[in-house]
Order: structure tokens, then sequence, then C-alpha cells
């Protein structure tokens, strides 16, 4: 039995649920919406987990000052720098991973949520949430096979292009923060260039794992900037 088989199919029973429910309301952008507020609900769950990661990432700002001194000072030697930075991180109260392992936390949450997007089947049966249809574009429908069909150009291929936009613009807030803080380089380059990606994801997956990408690099977008300001940033 596959590992995320049954947080799949619970998930595919709350996601329905929550699209019967709102359904008298949005009619037909009931599952589409249904699948926008189950992303964000779950990311609200995680939002503690999200500031252990921020409170992490500001101890390893904090301490980086010093532990460039130590390797620098100790750079011919380096057990004596791996003693003198393991002391220093055990009189702070830190960790080399402070922050790492809250990140890794969240990530069978992610998983579990890609997985109900994509998959044509949920412990056996259709995933029948696939089959619902957000304006004219079907949920299970990709932007690589609609242009294959010569719907590049359909009402259906406009849903996708603006998709795409809204993707586009997330990825260019969050470059744009990135480019703040990234390094000179190709690391640098690479940082400010990688969060484009999703625009290109975004194409070949169904289009319910398009908007759960919409909602939850927004979310993330959001919640880096408020956890930065708020946690981060006083270490500065």
């Amino acid at each position: 039995m596959f590992v995320f088989d049954l947080p799949v199919s619970a998930a595919h029973t709350l996601v329905s649920a929550l699209a019967d429910a709102i359904e008298p309301a949005a009619g037909g952008l009931a599952t589409a919406l249904a699948i926008v507020l189950f992303t964000a609900s779950v990311r609200l769950l995680l939002v503690p987990l999200a500031v252990k990661a921020a409170q992490g990432e500001r101890a390893r700002a904090r301490l980086m000052p010093r532990l460039q001194a130590l390797q620098k000072k100790h750079a011919r030697d380096p057990e004596r720098f791996r003693r003198e930075s393991a002391g220093l991180y055990a009189a702070e109260g830190a960790t080399p991973l402070a922050g790492c392992l809250p990140m890794f936390a969240q990530t069978p949450f992610f998983m579990v949520m890609y997985q109900l997007f994509v998959s044509a089947t949920v412990a056996g049966h259709q995933n029948l949430l696939l089959a619902h249809t957000f304006l004219a574009a079907p949920l299970g429908q990709n932007w690589v096979g609609l242009v294959g069909a010569g719907g590049a150009l359909s009402a259906a291929g406009l849903v996708f292009a603006g998709l795409f936009v809204a993707l586009a613009l997330v990825a260019w807030w969050t470059s744009r923060r990135a480019a703040r803080t990234a390094p000179e380089g190709p690391m640098g380059t690479l940082a400010r260039v990688l969060p484009f990606g999703t625009v290109v994801f975004a194409a070949f997956v169904p289009l319910a794992a398009g908007l759960y990408l919409l909602t939850t690099t927004a979310w993330t977008a959001a919640e880096r900037a408020v956890l930065h300001r708020r946690i981060v940033a006083p270490a500065s």
C-alpha cells in the first residue's frame, strides 16, 4: 500500500465535502474554490511550523558572523573549528539544523495535497475532483495536452493563461525579495530565477494542481514577507 494512500483519500473526502457545502453559493466554481480553501486551511494549520522555521533562520543569521570568524581563525584546523562551532551553538541554545526540522515537517502535507490534485485515481477509485471544471477548463486537464489538441486559444486556454499570469506575478514578487539577500554569482542567479519554474511546472500538471500551486506559492510569499519582518529582520 502506498504510504500516502490513506491521507490522500482522507483529503479527497474533505475537499469533496467542502465543495458540496459551498456549492449552493458557488455553483460550478465550488470544486475549484474548495481546492483553494482547503490548501489555505492546511497552510494556516502549518503556520506554527513556519514560525519555528523562521526563528531558526534568525538564530542562524545571528550566529553567522561569529561562525565565519571561527572558520577564518581555524581554517587550518577543521577539527578545532568543529569543536568551537559546536560549543557556540550549545552556548546559544541553538543547533546547525535550527529551523530545518520544522520546514521538513511540513513536507508530507505538501506531498499529500500535490498527490491529491494530480492523481487520476484515489484509493482505487476515480478522482472525482478532477471531473469538475473551473470556468471553461476541466480540472483534470493540463495545458500541454490542451495545446496538443489545438485548444491553446479556446476558453479553456484563456483560463490557463490567467493561471500562468497569476503564477508569474507571485514568482516575480518572490524573486524580487530573494534578490535582496541572494549572493552574487550563479547561486544568486538561481535564487532569482527558480521561482519562475512554477509557471513551467504548471503547464504539465492538471489545472487542479495549478490552482493548488498558485494558492500555496502565494501563501508562502505572504508568509515569508510577514515572518521576515517580524522574526528574522530584528536579528539584522
